[in-house]
């Protein structure tokens, strides 16, 4: 804002000037005006008053306006006062020091400033320097054009500059200083500045928040041209250090210099960076096109080229780009280049290239390594087809193998050309066919047919971290899609572990790559081997065939939190001592029938009828059935033979982190976990 005080002092001190040099032999001069209208700038309620010294040398001055307004450079509203002291040199030229305070100036601009002013009629000049703390401006402009000035700054409060800002946009400058040597011209309808600067942690802010600077330093060149009806900047700097936001664009800028060269155009409070150059030598070199919305959002971003080298880029320029899409956190490695273009926030055409990059989501959800090839995809223009592959993949810690397919894009969809296998843990992942909509904000975003076959199961539950199944994992997908935040399952899969197979149908995962996902869907058990069962698990051995169905299943973040299971062997078999415990514990019940615990040690096995136990999850209950209704609970277990054993549950209603402990503790803390 300084640039704008002491252009409002020269114009002032010039016409002293002007009075002094016309009248110095006259005493006390005193004008008043109600309204004093010079170009460029307006004061009311003006008194200045002009004295002979109290040494015989020189003039007093003292003058103050209780308002003073320079629209075009965004000061309004400042009250003025300035006394000193107005003299003869000895080569003629009339020098005035005194003190300068402003009233209501952004930033506290010369609140209560030093001023020195040189006036030559010889040439034509007026200098003026005015300083404040660390604060420094020099002033120079012709007496014949004031409106023309050149100015320089050191150690100027960012925040003083605030009504030359308001001029081009509507931020406001917060931290930090700058130098600058400026040349500034007033003119009838706006403001025009040029010229170099430096920056010291400069920080800045919008009303919306969506813009802005902490402790950002530099240098460079900045060209201004205010006009009434928007702004042009043109700005080429070297930057070190710092943050910036841009709408949904955050940089972390590092130590380094980063170059960046853009011409701009403010209107109506919307930003639009026709020309946009950065080079981060190490980490990202683009060229394009920018555009913020009034209210901070992104409208466009069209980037011709981008050449961006992980993990930095991703470090400084990309965590607020992705986690708009989505992606709180990413571990990338290697280097990709292409080009990406967006307008009114819909993503319209990309392509990428790259000879070798790796990236992972937190926790395991998603990871690739070794990506290389090349996509491409518009949403309104067909391209050639290109093919990208991949070293190994990884999907919820399951590991895949090396694959590569064929891409095209054709009427915004970019579909798979033709099917190609993925080997998963000693089996095969068939891709059928995947149809993918870049540009769906909403809807169907991705279409795909799978087939799974021979996936070893013991495989599979080591990824998992569970104990190890023994089987096959296969079965066929006709449909899977991603729709809005939500992948859904048609068809179904089929396991085929224990002797027996468990089926999945109706499923669901609901963000899948967010930090809660929710899982749904239904699963059939159909005659899985009991024996194989509980050796897994450790629970004590069961002889016989168990069915049953978990209909309802959901899971938050993989913890149960509904579902209604069922579970039953109703084919005869054995039954073990520990394995009785075991459900005795789970069901909270008791043995029935007479049968004492003494006699119930002299036994290792039982044979049984029928077992059955249900539990149907709602919040953090879970209520507790089995065969039917027995007295004071229900049956668990109805015996067969001699000894003949009876178990009977007694708690119908079970918190869940109760009946977790329990199950836990009856396999001795060896359950499968899912994580």
């Amino acid at each position: 804002m300084l640039p704008v005080s002491t252009r409002t002092l020269a114009l002032i001190l010039t016409a002293l000037t002007a009075i002094a040099w016309a009248g110095a032999a006259c005493a006390g001069l005193s004008v008043e005006a109600d309204t004093l209208a010079i170009p460029g700038m307006e004061m009311s309620g003006m008194q200045a008053d002009i004295d002979p010294a109290g040494d015989g040398k020189g003039l007093d001055v003292k003058l103050s306006a209780d308002r003073a307004d320079m629209p075009a450079l965004g000061w309004r509203k400042l009250g003025l006062r300035l006394e000193g002291t107005l003299d003869r040199d000895e080569l003629g030229r009339w020098v005035f020091d005194g003190t300068i305070r402003l009233r209501g100036a952004p930033g506290g601009a010369l609140g209560n400033a030093t001023i020195h002013m040189v006036a030559d009629a010889a040439a034509n000049t007026v200098e003026v320097s005015l300083s404040q703390e660390k604060a420094l401006a020099r002033v120079a402009l012709p007496m014949d054009q004031p409106s023309h000035a050149q100015i320089t700054l050191t150690g100027l409060p960012s925040g003083w500059l605030q009504g030359l800002l308001s001029t081009v946009w509507s931020g406001r400058a917060t931290t930090g200083r700058v130098d600058a040597d400026l040349a500034l011209d007033v003119l009838h309808s706006g403001v025009q500045a040029a010229g170099q600067f430096s920056l010291n942690g400069v920080g800045f802010d919008s009303p919306g928040g969506k813009l802005a600077g902490q402790g950002v330093s530099g240098t460079g060149r900045l060209g201004i041209d205010s006009q009434a009806d928007g702004a042009s900047i043109d700005l080429d700097a070297t930057l070190r250090g710092g943050d910036l936001l841009l709408g949904t664009l955050y940089a972390d800028l590092p130590d380094h210099a980063v170059q960046l060269s853009l011409g701009a155009r403010t209107k109506k409070g919307e930003l639009a960076i026709r020309r946009l150059r950065m080079t981060d030598p190490d980490a990202l070199q683009l060229e394009g096109e920018l555009g913020i919305s009034a209210n901070g959002d992104l409208s466009q971003l069209r980037l011709d080229r981008f050449n961006a080298r992980f993990p930095a880029a991703y470090a400084r320029y990309g965590k607020g780009l992705l986690r708009d899409l989505g992606v709180d956190a990413l571990d990338a490695r290697g280097d990709v280049a292409g080009h990406i273009a967006l307008e009114a926030g819909k993503l319209k055409a990309f392509s990428l290239q790259t000879g070798g990059l790796d990236l992972a989501l937190p926790g395991g959800r998603l990871g690739v390594d070794g990506l290389h090839g090349a996509i491409d995809w518009s949403a309104t223009d067909n391209r050639p087809a290109t093919r990208l592959g991949w070293r190994a993949l990884r999907v919820y810690r399951i590991p895949n193998g090396a694959a590569e397919g064929s891409w095209r894009s054709t009427g915004g969809v970019l579909k798979l050309e033709k099917p190609f296998a993925i080997p998963v843990l000693d089996g095969q992942l068939r891709v059928l066919g995947l149809s993918l909509h870049p540009a769906a904000a909403s809807g169907e975003r991705l279409q795909t047919s799978l087939a799974l076959t021979e996936v070893d199961m013991g495989a599979f539950c080591r990824a998992l971290g569970w104990p190890e199944f023994q089987g096959k994992l296969g079965g066929a997908v006709p449909s899977l899609r991603y729709v809005d935040d939500r992948v859904e399952l048609a068809g179904g899969l089929s396991l085929n572990v224990f002797d027996g197979f468990v089926d999945i149908t109706g499923m669901t995962l609901a963000q899948p790559f967010g930090a809660a996902p929710v899982l749904t869907g239904d699963i059939a058990l159909r005659q899985l081997d009991l024996a194989l069962l509980t050796s897994v698990f450790d629970f004590g051995n069961i002889t016989g065939r168990l069915h049953g169905s978990i209909d309802g299943l959901r899971l938050v973040a993989w913890t149960p939190t509904a579902f209604k299971a069922s579970l039953i062997a109703d084919q005869g078999g054995r039954i073990s001592q520990k394995a009785v415990n075991n459900l005795t514990s789970v069901g909270g019940g008791g043995i029935a029938g007479g049968l004492q615990g003494t006699v119930l040690k002299l036994f290792k096995t039982f044979g049984y009828k029928r077992i059955g136990l249900s539990c149907t999850l709602k919040g953090d209950i879970c209520s507790m059935g089995g065969l039917g209704p027995a007295k004071d609970g229900y049956a668990i277990v109805e015996g067969s033979g001699l000894p003949h054993l009876n178990v009977i549950g007694h708690q119908r209603e079970v918190d869940w982190p109760t009946l977790v402990r329990r199950l836990k503790a009856a396999t001795e803390g060896d359950g499968p976990v899912v994580r």
